[in-house]
């Protein structure tokens, strides 16, 4: 079976069922594990990732604005992949190519059998389903069903260690700098699963729009700063534009010193099979006393040192 991923957390799914050998082409954002670097690359971005926020938020909305897709498909290199299988999602339409576009493609290119499987997870129920349905299409449903159960397992060891939390803080997690958007979908459920509270966005729901003033009142005692898609170093060089505003030295978090920025490329915007790893991160900065020592190595820093 010739097995063909167009978003990373699905190339992490696969390769976590054991077949990366099976994967025939990738998207130009997957690069975890290591062993699937120099697979063909089957999409191309039409922005230029590495700008700052603001510039990719208002290259985004002009692409979106006039109804085209935020990536496009190397259509050539489909073909010589020749999949029986395509992953590919329809969660975000600004986080991978458009599913329209992957079904156009599939039957102008591809021959007929080719089956295509679309995720759109909003909670971690969804992932876990995911997960499932990946594995049936590739024909690995055992592998798909022990690799749930060890996650399962992981996750709640963090939820009954945090029982014993003495408090919860309010959680503040931050999605894109410009514009302010706080992040929904698993994060809200990977913040209480941790000892923290969220009650900022609802459970599921989309990642959403603020403005300062909302931040501000929400009041949170905890910050993590984890654009979609942005490692470490891109993030540190874009916080100057948080930092500097007026606002940003009256939170809690702030003056207590518990404002971080995460690897949002790695962790928490992936819902794969690091989304375990996701939730010991966020436990760790949540609860220390509880969980520092399952937080991921190179994962985080704090803000202001």
């Amino acid at each position: 079976m010739r097995i063909a991923s167009l978003l990373p957390s699905a190339t992490e799914i696969v390769c976590a069922l054991g077949l990366a050998d099976r994967i025939v082409g990738v998207s130009h954002e997957c690069d975890y594990p290591a062993e699937i670097v120099g697979r063909p690359i089957l999409t191309e971005p039409k922005i230029d990732p590495r700008g700052t926020s603001a510039a990719l938020d208002a290259a985004v909305r002009r692409l979106v604005r006039d109804g085209l897709s935020v990536y496009r498909i190397n259509e050539e290199a489909l073909q010589a992949a020749n999949p029986d299988v395509i992953v590919t999602q329809e969660q975000c339409e600004v986080c991978a190519v458009s599913f329209g576009e992957v079904q156009e493609a599939a039957r102008e290119w591809l021959h007929a059998g080719v089956e295509i499987v679309s995720l759109n997870p909003n909670r971690l129920e969804d992932i876990f389903a995911d997960i499932g349905r990946v594995a049936a299409a590739v024909q690995a449903v055992e592998a798909g069903d022990e690799l749930v159960a060890r996650m399962r397992a992981r996750l709640e060891s963090i939820r009954a260690r945090a029982r014993d939390v003495h408090s919860r803080p309010r959680v503040a997690c931050i999605e894109w700098i410009e514009p302010l958007m706080a992040a929904g979908n698993w994060v809200p459920e990977l913040i209480e699963l941790g000892g923290g509270t969220c009650d900022w966005v609802p459970p599921g729901a989309g990642s959403r729009t603020v403005t300062w003033e909302d931040l501000a009142a929400y009041e949170p005692d905890v910050v993590i700063v984890m654009p979609c898609g942005f490692e470490l170093e891109q993030t540190r060089a874009e916080l100057p534009r948080l930092t500097a505003h007026p606002l940003w030295r009256t939170l809690p978090a702030v003056r207590n010193g518990r404002a971080y920025s995460v690897d949002g490329n790695a962790y928490l915007n992936r819902p794969g099979p690091r989304i375990v790893e996701s939730a010991e991160l966020v436990a760790g900065l949540v609860q220390p006393g509880f969980f520092a020592a399952r937080i991921p190595e190179g994962s985080w820093e704090r803000i202001g040192d």
